[in-house]
């Protein structure tokens, strides 16, 4: 190694050293601030604690009747995931479309301002947008739906606008040398194109939103969620352990459909 270019590498290194000095820096002053007291987390109260809480939570609830709540609200937050994605699904192909250019003479004037709402609907988190919609919607499934269809709006709108640009032009341009129009070409080249990654996006968000429907609950949105909550702040770890393992079930079972979808569609 010739002098010259030994020390560009030793720039670099002495630029890693210091991030990772940083880095170091702020771990410590982390664990300083936060003032941790490990003493009393592994004291002797605290472990039997914890021991007694792990004991209840192995002892599921298994009466009739709660079994009967539980089954009602396993299906309150299937319905809100599904209901959600399908909502997030078609306003994001709506907004998509301008958000996306679909050709190389495409100007695509509302871009721009397309994006930046899709920027805003997916950097606000779920649980904000269920603890504002529940002041209008107030309590129960709907203010969880509809938080579930903004955020993922945001998100399913991206990938579907980037499926769009990204895709092969080919057969719409073939349309387009012989005259048809804007609309006819997205319904007979680009939307049957691009239709199965879209729905292999939608798919994928509903395994996320049936996660986050389990958990917008915990504000009031209804569903296993607000049973969760409900019985935690009761302490009632019987019927708690019930509705973790429904959540975990529910969970792994659209997992399990969703994937072998998206695996039929790419056979």
């Amino acid at each position: 190694m010739t002098p010259a270019s030994w020390v560009p590498h030793r720039g670099r290194a002495l630029g890693l050293l210091a991030s990772l000095a940083a880095l170091l820096a702020l771990v410590v002053a982390s664990f300083w601030s936060l003032d941790l007291q490990w003493g009393k987390f592994a004291s002797a109260d605290a472990l039997g604690s914890m021991g007694r809480f792990l004991a209840e939570l192995l002892v599921p609830a298994t009466d009739t009747a709660f079994l009967r709540k539980l089954g009602r609200a396993t299906l309150e937050t299937l319905a809100m995931s599904l209901l959600g994605t399908l909502l997030a699904a078609l306003a994001g192909l709506a907004l998509a479309l301008p958000a996306a250019r679909m050709h190389g003479g495409d100007t695509a004037p509302w871009r721009a301002p397309t994006r930046l709402v899709l920027n805003a609907l997916r950097s606000i988190p779920e649980l904000v947008w269920a603890s504002l919609l529940l002041i209008s919607a107030g309590l129960g499934p709907l203010a969880g739906t509809l938080a579930l269809a903004l955020h993922t709006s945001g998100v399913l709108g991206r990938l579907f606008a980037e499926t769009f640009e990204n895709q092969p032009q080919g057969p719409a341009d073939a349309l387009r040398v012989r005259g048809v129009g804007k609309a006819a070409v997205f319904w007979y080249a680009d939307l049957p194109q691009a239709l199965p990654q879209l729905l292999s996006y939608a798919l994928y968000r509903w395994e996320n939103n049936i996660r986050a429907a389990a958990v917008l609950g915990v504000v009031g949105a209804g569903g296993l969620g607000q049973m969760l909550s409900f019985h935690m702040g009761l302490f009632q770890m019987a019927h708690t352990s019930s509705v973790l393992i429904a959540m975990v079930a529910l969970v792994a079972l659209v997992d399990a459909c969703s994937y072998l979808s998206r695996q039929h569609m790419q056979t």
